[in-house]
């Protein structure tokens, strides 16, 4: 499984300080609240992504499939990939496009925050930085839209890349 362990300051601090377990308190809330049948493969996708939550792992969905089919083998992509995007929905779950049209998953605790990607590693870094609501109220002006979320990614080359490391 290709995880790419670049885990923020922020999420660090929280784990360290044993904080992790409220991330692991709001999957298993989510699954509960979405009525979804508290099944064996269920308890193990909730595990596996509490795991990636403390190491600051990135994800696909099909190597995360791959690796639970590991323990379940009976455990449906259909399954997996429905758990993931009631995840997204839910804020638990970032979904990290990259400038070549591929994305990622990664758990986020459901934090307010927008990525950086390396476009040569795929290295994934959350930043805090968001416009300033003043201007998605001219974009919402402007273009005559109510603006209900939003999410910013920014592409570029991490240090290693630009220095051939």
């Amino acid at each position: 499984m290709r995880l790419t362990s670049s885990i923020s300051i922020r999420d660090r601090e929280e784990i360290e300080k044993g904080r992790g377990n409220v991330i692991a308190e709001k999957i298993l809330a989510a699954f509960e609240e979405s009525y979804q049948r508290n099944t064996r493969p269920r308890r193990l996708i909730a595990e596996r992504l509490i795991e990636l939550a403390a190491s600051g792992a990135d994800f696909t969905a099909d190597d995360l499939w791959q690796d639970l089919r590991q323990i379940e083998p009976r455990l449906g992509r259909a399954t997996l990939y429905r758990s993931l995007e009631m995840l997204v929905h839910a804020g638990l779950l970032d979904r990290v496009e990259f400038a070549d049209g591929t994305h990622h998953y990664r758990v986020c605790g459901g934090t307010h925050h927008h990525h950086l990607t390396c476009t040569c590693c795929h290295k994934v870094v959350e930043v805090d930085f968001c416009l300033p609501p003043a201007q998605f109220a001219a974009l919402s002006h402007q273009t005559n839209f109510e603006i209900e979320g939003h999410t910013i990614t920014f592409f570029g080359r991490c240090e290693e890349c630009r220095n051939g490391k």
